[in-house]
């Protein structure tokens, strides 16, 4: 159908932005999902800073690229997550083991990311928005609904602000269903869209690797949030499941990528993710924004293989009809 393809650029952080734009372009890519952390992204400073969002435009424009999305995961955890000491490695060292300090850091970087977005030339923002009660996943000690309720106020109560400046901006932003995050799941993500029934800038970008490996079918789930009018950017990202009898999908605190997990991430083609039923959907309901690659996959030297997943993406993205198939045999 010729929808842009870009990539994620979240697992790419290492790189300068010069030779990620080099690289991206080199491995067929139309344009990035800028994520607003790694080397030469500040996204408090391309809010205010023409000169400084010029340049970064400049670096894509040399390399033939655009950006058509914002990624903003790492900074909008740091926004609803209950205290964690892991959160010290997405904020600046200044704020470690400082709770408030590290939330009222993220707050701001998500108040920022509208502005920044649109002068980028992106139309929507995905990322996390965190979860206070995360660790009530499983119901021992017992969880009540009264607990639950309020983990999802609580999330309503921290972005509805954020919310405010989004609509200001005229901005979507796209929450990526996620483990870790108070949607995770099919049910979890319909219970959140109904709290922010009243915030139209509030939708989903859409991963089927992490609906996949929990049981749900990644396409009835894109349906859904298409008839909801709530889809608002699409990640590509495959998933392989491979319970063995004595793996389980809960992962046993094994790494990704351990062949003893029961479940791991892989390059797109090399997993079990059906992307024809996905693409038919966002046909039928005339989804026109990029697909996006998130590559990950411990297996695979990333190059290659976030080169092979571009040429997916635009090999698997066929076009929807433009007419009945039997009107077309005509009559006498």
């Amino acid at each position: 159908m010729g929808r842009p393809v870009t990539i994620f650029t979240g697992q790419w952080a290492d790189l300068e932005f010069e030779e990620l734009c080099a690289l991206v372009s080199k491995m067929g890519y139309d344009g990035v999902e800028l994520a607003v952390w790694g080397k030469g992204v500040d996204v408090e400073k391309g809010a205010v800073d023409d000169a400084y969002v010029q340049s970064l435009k400049g670096t894509l424009g040399k390399y033939g690229l655009v950006c058509k999305a914002i990624g903003t995961h790492i900074v909008g955890q740091c926004v609803g997550d209950a205290p964690d000491p892991r959160l010290n490695g997405f904020a600046p060292a200044e704020y470690a083991d400082d709770p408030k300090a590290i939330r009222e850091w993220a707050v701001r970087q998500m108040m920022a990311s509208p502005a920044f977005a649109k002068k980028m030339g992106a139309t929507v923002v995905t990322g996390f928005v965190g979860s206070p009660i995360w660790k009530y996943l499983y119901s021992f000690p017992q969880t009540t609904e009264e607990m639950v309720e309020a983990g999802f106020q609580e999330i309503y109560d921290l972005w509805a602000p954020i919310m405010e400046e989004y609509r200001k901006h005229d901005m979507k932003f796209a929450l990526e269903v996620h483990p870790g995050e108070i949607a995770f799941d099919y049910y979890s993500t319909i219970r959140l869209l109904e709290k922010f029934r009243d915030y139209p800038e509030f939708g989903i970008n859409f991963d089927p690797s992490h609906l996949f490996w929990q049981g749900v079918t990644p396409h009835l789930f894109l349906k859904d949030i298409c008839e909801l009018g709530r889809l608002y950017h699409v990640h590509m990202k495959d998933a392989a499941v491979t319970l063995d009898g004595r793996s389980g999908l809960l992962g046993s605190h094994i790494d990704f990528g351990d062949l003893r997990r029961g479940w791991n991430f892989r390059s797109l083609g090399h997993g079990q993710v059906d992307f024809e039923e996905i693409i038919r959907v966002l046909n039928a309901y005339g989804y026109d924004g990029p697909l996006s690659v998130e590559w990950e996959d411990s297996g695979m030297d990333r190059v290659d293989g976030a080169t092979e997943a571009a040429a997916f993406v635009r090999k698997v993205d066929f076009k929807p009809s433009d007419i009945k198939f039997d009107e077309s045999m005509g009559t006498n």
